[in-house]
């Protein structure tokens, strides 16, 4: 379900001064996800500028050679502009795409969380994606690959990473029939996969100072028209790497009215075989506690017991860090937690761990579905 509400980003670029819709609003001409899609690499590792909305979403769950712990997220969006691409513009300043991009590092030992934020027209090449295959940037920050690696790269101010990763398994789609769905309306959808596993190696830096680390990551890749549905508040997401080669991704759509929305979803990955697709019945989300941000005042759940009774399974997530929250960001106007978590339970009557991320949308300040009029 990722990531983050670039709806959001969208109505902040007027506020921004940086697009304003045009006097006579155009029929959408962007794509919405439908059913039977078909993905084709590594053209959709790149952009899809005929949709909407589109992110590429990478954490991990790091070491250094003393075992002292870390966790990233680095994350490129990119928002189509509505409207922009009817207006006649050969201009290398015309504005049809933004592109944000989110950094953070936390560090486990020192119990510091570290976040930047990029925010870019793709005028004379300063931020963009390629379309025929995996290359994006926002100024420095870049991401490039294929198939068989990906390269992170992203600094700011003596803090950042420089990471290669290499997916130990295929591709995972999400959803069903090429779509993963988030509401009623058949526009409430996305086109949506992941590497869940992937092999990490490089360098973070935390105020100038290097650790060589080591790791698995996880990837997603997600593009829609509008996923999202007027009813929504926000969403808690979770993807989680255990120790016996499994990997479980869920989300919990949060509606306004305070109860649990029936397109919430997830998928499970084995060790071995197919993925499997999880409806809302078949998982239960119970938060064991909450933390209450110094910076914002935004009360967050904190701790969750996950159940899904068909595998036995019974999972205790625990952060790794109370204060993983990126705070009054400028992108979205708002606030999210996003962070490194450690696992705990069992799974078929075995014992199991792991670690894997948490994100946390919409506590503080609801999602905005449209542009103002």
């Amino acid at each position: 379900m990722k990531k983050l509400t670039c709806l959001w980003n969208v109505a902040i670029l007027i506020g921004m001064g940086v697009w304003s819709p045009p006097a006579l609003a155009a029929e959408p001409v962007f794509k919405q996800a439908a059913p039977g899609y078909t993905y084709v690499f590594p053209r959709d590792l790149g952009s899809h500028d005929d949709f909407r909305i589109e992110w590429w979403y990478y954490t991990g769950n790091l070491e250094d050679e003393s075992g002292k712990g870390f966790g990233y997220q680095l994350t490129f969006f990119r928002v189509g502009l509505e409207g922009a691409e009817t207006i006649a513009n050969p201009s290398r300043w015309k504005v049809d795409q933004v592109y944000f991009a989110h950094l953070t590092l936390t560090d486990l030992a020192g119990g510091k969380f570290y976040y930047f934020e990029r925010v870019n027209r793709p005028a004379l090449g300063i931020a963009g994606a390629e379309q025929d295959g995996l290359r994006v940037w926002n100024e420095n920050w870049t991401l490039q690959g294929d198939e068989s690696s990906h390269k992170l790269r992203a600094l700011e101010g003596g803090t950042g990473l420089d990471l290669t990763l290499v997916p130990l398994k295929p591709p995972v789609f999400h959803g069903r029939d090429g779509i993963s769905r988030k509401g009623p309306d058949a526009r409430n959808a996305s086109h949506y996969f992941s590497y869940t596993r992937m092999r990490t190696s490089g360098t973070l830096f935390i105020r100038e100072r290097a650790y060589t680390v080591k790791g698995t990551s996880w990837m997603d890749h997600e593009f829609s028209g509008n996923p999202l549905n007027d009813t929504l508040a926000g969403w808690d997401w979770f993807s989680l790497k255990l120790d016996n080669s499994t990997e479980i991704m869920l989300y919990q759509l949060r509606r306004k009215d305070g109860g649990v929305d029936p397109f919430s979803s997830g998928t499970w990955i084995p060790a071995q075989g197919p993925a499997g697709h999880l409806e809302k019945r078949e998982f239960t989300i119970a938060p064991q506690g909450t933390w209450t941000s110094p910076e914002t005042r935004i009360v967050y759940p904190s701790g969750w017991e996950i159940l899904l009774p068909a595998s036995q399974t019974q999972l205790t997530i625990t952060p790794d860090l109370d204060n993983q929250e990126l705070a009054h960001l400028r992108s979205i106007s708002a606030s999210y937690w996003e962070g490194s978590v450690t696992v705990k339970g069992t799974m078929n009557g075995q014992p199991v761990q792991g670690k894997g991320y948490v994100e946390l949308v919409g506590y503080g300040k609801g999602l905005r579905q449209e542009l103002p009029e």
